[in-house]
């Protein structure tokens, strides 16, 4: 809604349009609904219900969960956060106080000292230490729900454990789980899916945070558009003119899953724009 208000006229559709829908789901969201979603008392987001899988990382074969995300997931507080801000953007005065105690909740809940980074979920039992690439939204989205120190030292674990040259690894290969290729049978598929596996797409959000950490420097513009050169150069290796849905985690990172993958081309499309030159 920002992006798309911050065009020329477009102010003016997104009031008449998109901010009545955009209030109802914060709406239910906050009330609650279905498989145990709800605002929970610190602000945040929780989902209530184990063995649905509701985030993008939604592997699951028959009653087995691959990558288990119940409880309060922490790339759901990011989005929570930024469409409570959105709305207040818009006039929406209300949401303000829910904002700024998710925020405040976020900092001390989510932080992991030990790793240096963020809990990939947290539940009752306490905080999952898994290194996952969901942590980076909390720094890449228009309204941060993390900054500062934490935020480098955050952008710092997330490139060293998980970025490739085509996208960010989807566990850590320090982690014992760690699936270094996607191959084999439709089980050995799905449990690399998202243990370790590339997904391009991800290299939007971290180029977003990396750029706002380095303060939208021309230096750091320039690394940038280097980090997406391996994905402007597949262009030419699987589906032609588009980008794979995904890469194994190893080198050297083989292009796997559906040649022609709609959020891979939107997101290289999306920060492309973003480095492109003013004149241009």
């Amino acid at each position: 809604m920002n992006q798309l208000a911050a065009q020329e006229g477009q102010e003016t559709f997104v009031r008449e349009n998109l901010l009545s829908v955009a209030r109802q789901i914060v709406e239910h969201y906050a009330g609650g609904t279905r498989f145990g979603i709800h605002a929970d008392s610190d602000g945040l987001i929780e989902i209530g219900e184990e063995g649905g899988q509701l985030t993008w990382m939604d592997a699951k074969m028959g009653d087995r969960v691959m990558t288990p995300r119940h409880g309060k997931p922490v790339e759901i507080q990011a989005l929570w956060y930024n469409a409570l801000r959105i709305l207040e953007r818009f006039g929406e005065d209300r949401w303000k106080d829910t904002a700024e105690k998710a925020k405040r909740s976020f900092a001390s809940l989510f932080w992991n000292e030990k790793a240096g980074c963020l809990y990939d979920r947290v539940t009752p039992q306490g905080g999952d230490g898994s290194i996952r690439p969901n942590q980076v939204f909390a720094l890449s989205l228009p309204y941060p729900i993390l900054s500062g120190e934490s935020g480098r030292r955050v952008l710092e674990v997330v490139e060293r454990e998980l970025l490739t040259p085509y996208g960010l690894r989807t566990l850590s290969p320090r982690d014992s789980r760690y699936q270094c290729c996607y191959q084999g049978d439709v089980l050995s598929r799905d449990s690399a899916y998202h243990q370790g596996t590339v997904w391009p797409w991800l290299m939007g959000p971290f180029i977003c945070a990396y750029l706002r950490l380095h303060n939208n420097s021309e230096e750091a513009k320039v690394r940038s558009r280097a980090l997406l050169e391996p994905l402007l150069q597949h262009l030419s290796e699987a589906g032609l003119g588009s980008i794979s849905e995904i890469f194994d985690g190893d080198p050297p990172h083989r292009p796997r899953g559906c040649i022609s993958q709609a959020w891979s081309v939107a997101e290289l499309l999306r920060v492309w724009n973003l480095l492109r030159p003013e004149k241009d």
